[in-house]
């Protein structure tokens, strides 16, 4: 069950009107690396998992990636502002002049239709944290370029802490992830002569990797 609470995780405002940066912003509601992705991607990949404990980090963060697509969306509708002025649009932006009336998109940047297509899903513990870390740092990643190209105050104290939060749910996965070690396809890892090979394929060689010396994969907190 989900409920709806009217008041947002962080309060959310702008300086002033900005349609192109809206524009930008669209990447992380309808982007592959966006809050929508997000939460269709944990809360699809929770129907499998049979950690009870793991399955409501699963579903919480899933709600919470929700909050932060509302969050965004209020971003990007208050950078619209209230004037149609498709003439002057970004390539990305124009819809919402001519067809939403500057309702925010769930597009990318350049207005492109998010899909369901950007969800990983395996059924795998392991492959799905795994997804899911590098989603959230990807995630991050383009927070820090949307943060640098904006002098807006507002916007940036919004962006700050959905950035910061990214990082918190990457830590927690990253914690799920050193609990399943010996879980699907986690299980008998190195076990055979072929997982304990390196190709030297470089010339000139010359390196320190040894899958033979290493440890099954884990995160240091």
């Amino acid at each position: 069950m989900f409920k709806h609470e009217k008041e947002y995780l962080q309060p959310v405002r702008v300086d002033r009107p900005n349609p192109n940066y809206a524009a930008m912003l669209q990447e992380q509601l309808g982007g592959p690396q966006g809050e929508l992705k997000s939460a269709l991607q944990y809360l699809s990949q929770s129907m499998r998992i049979k950690d009870p404990e793991i399955k409501d980090l699963f579903l919480d963060v899933a709600a919470e990636e929700l909050c932060h697509l509302e969050m965004i969306s209020a971003t990007v509708n208050m950078l619209n502002g209230h004037h149609l002025d498709a003439e002057n649009a970004t390539v990305g932006n124009v819809e919402a002049h001519v067809l939403t009336g500057l309702t925010p998109m769930l597009a990318n940047a350049s207005g492109y239709l998010w899909t369901a297509a950007y969800v990983n899903e395996t059924g795998d513990a392991a492959a799905d944290i795994l997804s899911d870390i590098a989603a959230e740092q990807r995630a991050k990643v383009v927070y820090q370029y949307l943060y640098r190209q904006i002098d807006d105050k507002g916007v940036r104290e919004t962006i700050d802490f959905l950035l910061n939060r990214e990082e918190a749910h990457n830590t927690m996965f990253r914690e799920a992830f050193n609990r399943i070690q010996d879980n699907g396809s986690q299980k008998d890892w190195g076990a055979t002569r072929d997982s304990r090979i390196y190709f030297d394929l470089s010339s000139p060689g010359g390196q320190s990797f040894d899958p033979a010396k290493s440890q099954p994969p884990s995160f240091n907190m």
